[in-house]
């Protein structure tokens, strides 16, 4: 346990604790088996997480990091009686195992180079640095969910809305920014590998946030939400800034677990997950309507709560490194995510009430009690820890947070973005133009592209792989027991148990034998 551990652990364990005793309301009309094998699952989970965080090298991060997956496949299909549940937990778990495999490779050319598993990069040749950090990145893009492995994330949401909170908004996905920050020594070092991570942690804040957008699905427009925001971080680190991206990966497990466990209240209240069936849930639910409205502010970067700090000092991080067009994507994307943000709290909470059930009404104290933590800090674990948190993580450089005309314009991005959701609720400002750009982007293209990918290449290939072992492997294994059995049965027939025969046999050998010789002198 170092100042790199520590902030991981601490926002693992709370955010976790908060979970269980929500799960507790959540899960009370579960059956008692259900429930036991969900908190066995939890627990699991816990363990594994936080010897995750704490592992002395990498190979000891890669045993925690593929039980993680496991916990993951286990959650995500609880309710494993759905088919889509089923589907989505094999969905993450190959996805992400796809890319776990880079993760793997770079493991063992580590190894193979330094002889170990440790963080130093002292004595490894540049090209093979490179390689071996952008294989440790692409299990990062799985975990983390980056473009364009990003696919497994929504359908995720399948599971319980605790899992959601716990596994894909806080911890879990987490856990590949967590790897780079871990191994910032390696990734420090490698300029090129650093340049992938800016350019994919930019384009992926971006593309979330446009398919954050067009969601109606209250739970899958949080997780595009949370793609995008590790987009924010992966581009921070790519920029050099790893304290930056560390402390919005702090930060944002707050607002973003508050969040989710707000969508499981309401979805609990109103049994949709349909924002379009929503509405005017505040007046019989004031308390979640404030704490998701408290989340949506911090999460679009508005001061002083929590998310405005380490928004303004990731955008600081890109700025610094002076990449010009990275940094102007990911200001747009402020802009683009306090309008989700914005919209999905005001369809949500403010309007008439569209829901079928007509007497919708806050959820008990033990569902309450965890959300209400969770709101204190997406307010204070900001501003109030800022510099604790720098301390902790880079010792050897001072730090003080320093207000920029930057900041200023982020705020601005985030305040408009805010606005421009309010006259679309209000339905003075029409985004109807966007339709078929709309329509587009909720098929999901890269989703659709690795289904046809799948259908079209891995399975016809799979065919030709099947042919082959069937009849050519199998054919030449056949074969060569065809030819054993035939020559077998032909030897059998030599031994007849007949003494008359093996003594004429002993006599024509001896003749044979008799005339060789002769014939040979």
């Amino acid at each position: 346990v170092d100042g790199i551990a520590a902030p991981m652990l601490v926002v693992v364990g709370l955010v976790a604790l908060c979970v269980q005793v929500y799960s507790v309301g959540y899960l009370n009309e579960e059956p008692a088996a259900d429930q036991g094998r969900y908190f066995a699952y939890h627990a699991l989970f816990v363990v594994v997480m936080q010897s995750l965080v704490m592992a002395p090298n990498l190979l000891q991060l890669f045993m925690g990091w593929e039980l993680v997956g496991l916990c993951s496949y286990l959650l995500i299909g609880f309710w494993w009686r759905k088919p889509e549940a089923g589907k989505a937990a094999l969905k993450a778990f190959w996805v992400t195992k796809f890319a776990d495999g880079g993760l793997l490779l770079g493991l063992v050319l580590l190894a193979a180079v330094t002889g170990g598993f440790g963080w130093d990069p002292a004595g490894i040749p540049s090209l093979q640095l490179t390689v071996i950090t952008l294989l440790l990145f692409v299990g990062v893009m799985g975990k983390s969910a980056q473009v364009p492995l990003h696919i497994w994330l929504p359908d995720a949401m399948q599971g319980p809305t605790p899992v959601s909170a716990l596994l894909h908004a806080a911890t879990m996905v987490a856990a590949g920014v967590y790897l780079v920050v871990r191994g910032w020594p390696l990734f420090a070092a490698a300029e090129t590998t650093l340049s992938v991570l800016l350019w994919v942690g930019s384009i992926t804040a971006f593309c979330a946030a446009c398919l954050a957008i067009v969601q109606d699905d209250v739970k899958k427009m949080l997780a595009y939400s949370t793609c995008s925001q590790l987009g924010y971080m992966v581009a921070a680190l790519g920029a050099g800034g790893m304290a930056a991206a560390y402390f919005h990966l702090s930060t944002h497990a707050f607002f973003k677990a508050l969040l989710f466990l707000c969508a499981g209240s309401v979805i609990h209240a109103t049994a949709t997950n349909s924002m379009a069936a929503m509405g005017g849930l505040f007046k019989p639910m004031k308390l979640t309507g404030t704490l998701y409205f408290v989340g949506a502010l911090a999460l679009a970067g508005i001061v002083p709560l929590s998310g405005f700090w380490s928004k303004d000092l990731v955008l600081e991080a890109i700025h610094h490194g002076h990449h010009t067009v990275p940094l102007g994507i990911c200001l747009v994307t402020v802009g683009l995510t306090a309008f989700y943000m914005g919209r999905s709290a005001f369809r949500v909470f403010l309007g008439t009430s569209r829901t079928a059930d007509s007497h919708p009404h806050e959820s008990g104290i033990a569902m309450m009690a965890p959300m209400v933590l969770l709101g204190l800090g997406s307010v204070f674990a900001g501003g109030m820890f800022v510099g604790e948190f720098h301390s902790l993580v880079t010792p050897n450089a001072s730090f003080s947070f320093h207000y920029t005309v930057l900041g200023a314009i982020g705020l601005g991005l985030a305040l408009g973005g805010l606005l421009a959701a309010w006259m679309s609720h209000r339905g003075s400002l029409s985004f109807g133009a966007l339709g078929p750009l709309g329509a587009w982007i909720q098929t999901g293209p890269i989703d659709s592209t690795f289904r046809s990918a799948y259908s079209k290449a891995l399975l016809q290939g799979a065919a030709v792989v099947a042919w082959i072992d069937r009849y050519v492997v199998d054919g030449l294994i056949n074969a060569i027991g065809w030819v054993l059995l035939r020559s077998a049965k032909g030897s059998a027939e030599l031994q007849t148990s007949r003494i008359d025969q093996y003594v004429w046999a002993v006599v024509m050998g001896a003749l044979a034998l008799v005339l060789f010789g002769v014939w040979g002198i």
